[in-house]
């Protein structure tokens, strides 16, 4: 299960940018996540939940902003959203595409409260 090690990660970095603001509790976490990550929402709820008890982030809301697979035809510059996998381009049927979004993990943004 990947997203263990996702939450880990991310749990950590909340930690370090909590204590260097002086953030004593986080209300909300909000994460980017691009459909290629091949996570599940509902597994990296839970496992955020489990990892946040006894730190800053305990009872925080986990926010998962997810993104669509974006891609680029590099023969006629098209860039299109990438149907179920499907990577040809819509415009010129090529198949020699670039991603452009889809591969994102990261911290968008938290929320920090008192006490």
């Amino acid at each position: 299960m990947h997203e263990t090690a996702i939450v880990e990660g991310l749990m950590r970095i909340l930690e370090e940018q909590a204590a260097q603001h002086r953030v004593t509790r986080i209300l909300s976490v909000t994460v980017k996540v691009g459909r290629l990550r091949a996570v599940e929402p509902q597994q990296l709820i839970a496992c955020f939940e489990m990892f946040a008890e006894g730190t800053v982030a305990e009872c925080a809301r986990l926010v998962i902003d997810s993104m669509p697979v974006r891609a680029r035809c590099k023969a006629c510059k098209m860039e299109f959203e990438v149907p179920r996998f499907r990577f040809e381009c819509p415009g010129c049927a090529g198949g020699d595409v670039a991603v452009i979004q889809g591969q994102e993990l990261y911290i968008e943004s938290f929320e920090a409260g008192s006490g």
